[in-house]
């Protein structure tokens, strides 16, 4: 099996393993409100401070006019296909710059 089929496969898995982030009580890596960083470290670092005015592209794995399970799972495929597109280009370019 070919190493991009090999990476399509556990892209889908990971796919369909987003509900499991639905039926959970804690909140994802990383996605903690300021009241976790006051409690945990005893202060809010600065940044996450004055992030507070940033609007995200999908906030709340959100997307208007549907359900959170489908926004959820919207949101998984677009953030899978971003990164893996990030990815693929820096192979791409770094590839490139290989041969040249």
């Amino acid at each position: 099996m070919r190493l991009d089929k090999k990476i399509l496969y556990i892209l889908f898995a990971m796919v369909l393993l987003v509900p499991l982030g639905l039926i959970t009580e804690s909140p994802a890596w990383g996605e903690w409100d300021n009241a976790y960083y006051e409690k945990a470290l005893g202060f809010i670092p600065k940044g996450i401070e004055n992030a507070k005015g940033i609007k995200a592209f999908m906030a709340d794995y959100s997307v208007k006019g549907l359900g959170s399970v489908a926004g959820y799972y919207i949101s998984a495929i677009v953030g899978a296909i971003l990164v893996f597109g990030i990815f693929y280009i820096i192979v791409k370019v770094k590839n490139s710059a290989k041969h040249h």
